[in-house]
C-alpha cells in the first residue's frame, strides 16, 4: 500500500489537542506542505484546535513571513507553544505577545535532545545549560507571557551540584522533510543542507503513538536506494507528501544550491565581500581572538560576519567553522543563509552537535548583543514586549571556552564614517545596549563569572571584559571621545582598565590583511608557552 497522500488528506488526521514537532531552520528541513494544510483546514472548518507546537530553531522565513510556522499562527489552532525562535513566524510571535497563547521559550540544544529522551522513554533531559538565565524556574521558567502558568523546567540536585530537568511529553505528531522517499517510505536528504533533527522526530513521534509525515520532492522505487544514504527508516514514516518546488526551499534564501548540501565545492572567494562599516570593523576585531585550528561557531548577523573576514583574509582553512545546525567545516552562510554552510567537511545531526558544544568542544563563539548590563548579563530573547527566542544561544553561550558578544554600541540609525584608521560617530543610535539592567537575562555573567569564562563584548567603538564580574573597558577606538562617545551612552558606568587601549588602527581602514600574522603570532606564543610548562615539568593539557 502507498504512503504518498495529499496534503490536505494528511492535515485531516491531526486531531485536536495534539501535540505536534516539526524539524526545520528557517526553511531547511521545514514540511511547507503540511504548513499550507494544516492553515487551509483550519480555516474553512476550525479544525484541528488547541494544538501544542512544538520546535527547537527558528521556522520560518525573514523575507517571506507567510511561509513556515506562521501558517500555524492563528488563535485556536494552537494552544501552546514550545519553540527556540519566535521572530521568524511574526503572527505566531504576536500571538505570544498578545497573551493569546501559552508560550516557551527553551534552547535549542535542549528541545533537539528532548525529542531523543521522548523516542527512548526517559523521563527527560538533565543538563545545565540554562541555569541563572530566565529558563531557570527561579527566574521565569522559560514563560514568555502572563498567560503561561505552568513549570516544565525544574531545579534538582545531583551529587551535590544543581541540574536543570526538561521533562518528557508524548509527541502526536512528527513534520519531517527529506529529499527523496522509495515506496517504503525510506527517506533521503542528499539535496537537504542540513540534516537537522528528523529523525528523533519521527522516532518520538512514533514511540509516542503518533504519526509521521514527511515532505520529499520525489518517490522512487523500493529498493533503489543506498541503504547507507537513508536518514529516516521507512517503519517510521507513515504518510508521504509531495511537494510542489516553490515549497521546498533549501534555504530561507536560497531554493537550491549544490555547495550548500555538499554535492559540489565552490570558490570561496566568490563569496561577497563586507563593505566597510560599522559591522565589519567589529567581525575584524572579533576575528583577531581567532587562533589556528579552533573550533569556532558563529551567531546570526554581525557574528557571522567573522567567517567571511576570515575568507577575505585567507584564514578560513585554518579554523574549524561550526553551525549549532549541524554544519563542519566550509563557511557557514550568513543572512538568510544562515545555519547551513559552503564547502562544509561534515554535516552531523543536529543532537549531535549540541551534545559536542555542551560538553565544552568549542574553542570559541561569537554571538549577538542585543543588550547588556553591569554584570556582564546578555539579552537576545526578549525586548521589552517583543519576543524573539534563544534558539542556540543559551547551549552555546554558556559552555564555549572563549565568548565574545558582537554587535553595535547603540541601536537604530548608528552612522559612523571609516577612513585613514580613525572612527567618526556621524549620528548616534536611538536605543542604547548597554542598559542599566537587561529585560531579559540569556546569558549569566555571574555564571560564567562563577565558571571561569572568559568573555569579551566588542562593539565598532569600544571592547569590554567581563572580569571579576564587572564590565570592564578595555579598547576603545581611534577618533572617539570616551566621555561622549561612550560613557554618555551608557546607562551604567564601567570599571576603566588602567591601561585602557586603542583599538588596532588597521581595522578601520578599507584593506586589514593583518589577521594571518595575528594568529601566527598567538600561535608562536602558545608553543613557546607549551615548552616551558614540558621544560618546567609541569602537566600539558593539549
Amino acid at each position: 500500500m502507498s504512503k504518498v497522500i495529499s496534503a490536505s488528506k494528511a492535515a485531516e488526521m491531526i486531531k485536536d489537542g495534539s501535540t505536534l514537532a516539526a524539524s526545520g531552520f528557517g526553511l531547511t528541513c521545514w514540511n511547507e506542505e503540511m504548513g499550507i494544510a494544516i492553515e487551509n483546514r483550519f480555516k474553512v472548518t476550525g479544525f484541528p484546535k488547541d494544538l501544542t507546537v512544538i520546535h527547537a530553531c527558528a521556522l520560518g522565513s525573514r523575507r517571506d513571513a507567510t511561509k513556515g510556522m506562521s501558517h500555524l499562527g492563528h488563535e485556536g489552532l494552537v494552544k501552546r507553544w514550545i519553540g527556540g525562535i519566535a521572530y521568524a513566524s511574526p503572527p505566531m510571535a504576536k500571538l505570544i505577545e498578545n497573551n493569546k497563547i501559552e508560550a516557551y521559550n527553551l534552547p535549542q540544544g535542549v528541545t533537539t535532545q528532548l525529542y531523543r529522551e521522548i523516542a527512548a522513554k526517559r523521563p527527560g533531559v538533565i543538563t545545565k545549560i540554562g541555569l541563572k538565565t530566565y529558563v531557570d524556574p527561579r527566574l521565569e521558567g522559560g514563560k514568555m507571557n502572563a498567560k503561561t502558568q505552568e513549570e516544565i523546567v525544574r531545579v534538582i540536585e545531583l551529587d551535590g551540584e544543581e541540574w536543570l530537568y526538561y521533562k518528557s511529553f508524548p509527541i502526536h505528531v512528527g513534520l519531517i522533510r527529506g529529499t527523496v522517499a522509495d515506496e517504503n517510505g525510506n527517506l533521503t536528504m542528499e539535496k537537504e543542507s542540513l540534516i537537522l533533527d528528523v529523525l528523533p522526530i519521527a522516532q518520538a513521534a512514533r514511540n509516542s503513538g503518533g504519526i509521521v509525515i514527511a515532505q520529499v520532492e520525489n518517490v522512487v522505487k523500493n529498493g533503489t536506494l543506498n541503504p547507507k544514504s537513508v536518514r529516516v527508516p521507512g517503519h517510521l514514516i507513515d504518510y508521504i507528501v509531495i511537494s510542489q518546488p516553490e515549497n521546498h526551499d533549501q534555504t530561507e534564501g536560497t531554493h537550491y544550491h549544490p555547495s550548500l548540501s555538499g554535492e559540489l565545492k565552490v570558490p570561496l572567494e566568490g563569496l561577497d565581500v563586507l563593505k566597510l562599516d560599522e559591522r565589519k570593523v567589529i567581525a575584524r576585531r572579533c576575528a583577531m581572538e581567532f587562533t589556528e585550528n579552533a573550533v569556532l561557531n558563529l551567531g546570526v548577523g554581525i557574528p557571522s560576519g567573522a567567517g567571511s573576514i576570515a575568507v577575505e583574509e585567507g584564514v578560513s582553512e585554518n579554523l574549524i567553522l561550526t553551525t549549532e545546525a549541524g554544519s563542519i567545516g566550509g563557511v557557514p552562510g550568513s543572512g538568510l543563509n544562515f545555519g547551513s554552510a559552503y564547502n562544509a567537511e561534515a554535516t552531523v545531526e543536529e543532537h549531535a552537535q549540541f551534545d559536542f558544544y555542551d560538553g565544552g568542544g568549542l574553542d570559541l563563539s561569537v554571538l549577538g548583543l542585543a543588550q547588556t548590563d553591569e554584570l556582564g548579563n546578555v539579552n537576545v530573547s526578549k525586548i521589552g514586549p517583543k519576543v524573539l527566542g534563544c534558539g542556540g544561544f543559551i547551549n552555546i553561550s554558556q559552555t564555549a571556552k572563549k565568548l565574545i558578544y558582537a554587535g553595535s554600541f547603540t541601536h537604530g540609525g548608528l552612522e559612523i564614517r571609516v577612513r585613514d584608521g580613525q572612527l567618526e560617530i556621524i549620528n548616534e543610535g536611538r536605543s542604547k545596549k548597554f542598559v542599566q539592567q537587561v529585560d531579559q537575562v540569556s546569558f549569566s555573567g555571574q555564571y560564567a563569572n562563577e565558571v571561569g569564562q572568559s568573555v569579551l563584548y566588542v562593539t565598532e567603538r569600544a571592547v569590554f571584559q567581563l572580569i571579576d564580574g564587572k564590565m570592564t573597558l578595555i579598547e576603545i577606538a581611534p577618533g572617539v571621545d570616551l566621555q561622549r562617545d561612550i560613557l554618555n551612552q551608557m546607562d551604567f558606568t564601567p570599571v576603566i582598565a588602567d591601561d585602557l587601549k586603542l583599538m588596532d588602527q588597521g581595522l578601520f581602514q578599507e584593506t586589514w590583511g593583518e589577521l594571518k600574522q595575528i594568529m601566527e603570532v598567538r600561535k608562536a606564543e602558545k608553543l613557546n608557552h607549551v615548552t616551558e610548562k614540558v621544560n618546567k615539568g609541569e602537566p600539558v593539557l593539549v
